[in-house]
């Protein structure tokens, strides 16, 4: 059983894009079979287009962003639900002056990230 306050998790700045930052809510040390992240980016920042070797299961707690997955891009919002393939480029840029805020879950493996050129 673990139970945390989100309050309580540190935020660590990424180094790809501009104004992100990811609590670790359940690491897969924590638990077997998910990992369940929490990432934010501040008004005006960006994560660039990249790849990843796991899939996402995504929902958004807070704000907007144009998200970009593959050769689509549509304005995702507080309440959303995305699911983002395995080895399918997509990016994330905030719109408004709110900050975009969603919680992440990646499955058990190693996750290798590539950035993509624009």
């Amino acid at each position: 059983m673990i139970h945390r306050e989100l309050a309580s998790v540190p935020s660590a700045a990424q180094k790809a894009g501009q104004g992100v930052s990811m609590q670790m809510l359940l690491s897969l040390q924590d638990v077997p079979n998910f990992a369940m992240r929490c990432f934010t980016i501040e008004a005006g920042g960006h994560m660039p287009h990249h790849t990843n070797t796991v899939e996402h299961e995504q929902f958004v707690l807070s704000g907007r962003a144009k998200v970009r997955v593959g050769d689509e891009s549509f304005e995702a919002k507080a309440g959303d639900i995305l699911y983002i393939p395995t080895n399918v480029a997509h990016s994330y840029e905030t719109i408004g002056d709110e900050a975009y805020r969603f919680l992440c879950l990646v499955p058990q493996g190693e996750d290798c990230i590539t950035m993509m050129g624009c």
